[in-house]
């Protein structure tokens, strides 16, 4: 049976998937949308700290106000209706849920979502790839032991390019690499929330009208969020990244057979089995035509003269040898199609991705020169971006993942373009009391020898 089918049965039997939501910023109000629209889910719960603004999300989506005005998770499951409250706990903790999506892009909260749910027995879909990256193989590996689903988010990159890994492999293709595409020049990783709209060609103003929040967006050009991404790719599927990290090549779709292949076979990669993403924009500032820049893809290999052949006769394109070729898809639809993790992971018990070893890691990089006393600023800020790079030279360098770059204060110079490591920090109780400080040493200790293999 098909997941709509399964959900169909489920509505029929009036034993729907109820699903709470944390965060109901853009990822989650495009879930909610659609969840109106979907049989055989029931959002029981929705917890935002901003209770007022998930109302109002929740209206623009065209959601009915008697849909979302139960005073309570109970009195929600007996009418069938939500209960929208800042009490994440209490959502986690609510009678008769079955997965908590966990949508607030804040790493360390949602590693505390993550473990609270783990200890209650609901399945996770991990919208946060921050917090995915931070820690997400240790979680991923306590949720297996609990016996539940910890996934990764459908619809958002990273999820959706694990799919298409999944399909080269079950085909008995070999995966050469597979990414995203995004708008990338040099120049961005020192972009800052000041910045940052000059590249969209926004004004603040029409930005702050709009919602738009700057750090969010900066970290979308400044790189990191393209380093986020492909380190949840890798270590969910075994793909690793290139000693340098990402190299962001330029590269049009038809392109992509004959450049997202190793060096030695005349493309760009540093080994087979990469994780890379391609840029819309030559070095030059004029932009590719028919670029990816919102879409995912993945080059594969013909293991015979035979299949090579059959790539020539369905048409494939293929590089100039006709040994490789490419599939693509152009864009991705964020939380419209998250409805999938949550069914999978409910009816199915399997994850739309999941990390199974931590192979890739997101070091903070410093923007400018930094001096002593400065107080980094994390994700999307004036201070760092995030750098992908290998776990075990992340660890043997003693790197400073972006997730825990918040808040922090140097105690030694660092300069521009160079990692920031532990020793080059002041490290304060706030930091070091916290759960995912704690859990992220925790991660790099047992998984150290794995990294290094």
């Amino acid at each position: 049976m098909t997941l709509h089918r399964l959900l169909q049965a489920r509505a029929e039997n009036d034993r729907p998937v109820r699903v709470g939501l944390i965060g109901a910023g853009k990822f989650g109000t495009m879930f909610l949308a659609q969840a109106l629209a979907t049989p055989g889910l029931h959002v029981l719960a929705i917890a935002d700290l901003d209770v007022e603004r998930a109302k109002a999300n929740l209206a623009s989506a065209h959601w009915p106000p008697h849909r979302y005005d139960a005073q309570s998770a109970a009195k929600a499951l007996a009418a069938g209706t939500t209960w929208v409250t800042e009490d994440s706990d209490a959502l986690i903790n609510a009678g008769g849920l079955d997965v908590v999506i966990e949508a607030t892009g804040d790493p360390d909260v949602g590693i505390r979502h993550a473990l609270a749910a783990i200890e209650r027995g609901r399945h996770i879909v991990m919208v946060n790839v921050e917090a995915d990256v931070l820690a997400g193989p240790l979680l991923a590996e306590r949720a297996r032991e609990a016996g539940i689903v910890y996934s990764m988010a459908y619809g958002d990159q990273p999820a959706l390019i694990c799919e298409m890994v999944d399909w080269a492999r079950t085909s008995g293709l070999e995966v050469v690499a597979a990414g995203k595409g995004t708008l990338y020049m040099p120049e961005f990783h020192a972009s800052t929330p000041e910045t940052v709209w000059d590249h969209y060609g926004l004004s603040a103003a029409r930005a702050e009208k709009s919602g738009m929040n700057a750090k969010m967006f900066n970290s979308f050009l400044d790189g990191t969020k393209s380093s986020i991404e492909m380190a949840a790719v890798a270590n969910a599927t075994g793909l690793t990244a290139a000693p340098a990290g990402l190299a962001f090549p330029a590269c049009a779709v038809e392109d992509l057979a004959g450049t997202l292949i190793p060096e030695t076979a005349g493309g760009v990669l540093h080994h087979k089995g990469q994780v890379e993403v391609i840029s819309s924009r030559q070095r030059a500032g004029n932009d590719v035509q028919n670029d990816l820049r919102w879409g995912v893809y993945v080059t594969f290999e013909a293991a015979t003269d035979y299949v090579e052949r059959c790539f020539a006769d369905y048409g494939l394109i293929t590089d100039a040898s006709g040994k490789y070729s490419a599939l693509w898809r152009p864009y991705h639809l964020i939380g419209l199609e998250l409805g999938s993790s949550v069914a999978s992971a409910a009816l199915l018990g399997l994850p739309t991705g999941a990390p199974d070893g931590f192979r890739a890691d997101v070091a903070a990089t410093a923007k400018r020169d930094l001096k002593p006393g400065e107080e980094l600023d994390g994700e999307g800020g004036y201070t760092v971006w995030g750098r992908l790079m290998v776990a075990g030279d992340s660890i043997s360098l003693g790197a400073v993942p972006i997730g825990l770059a918040h808040g922090a204060t140097l105690k030694k110079p660092v300069k521009e373009g160079q990692v920031v490591t532990w020793e080059d920090l002041d490290l304060a109780d706030a930091l070091t009391d916290s759960v995912s400080y704690k859990l992220r040493r925790e991660m790099e200790a047992g998984l150290d020898g794995a990294a290094r293999n």
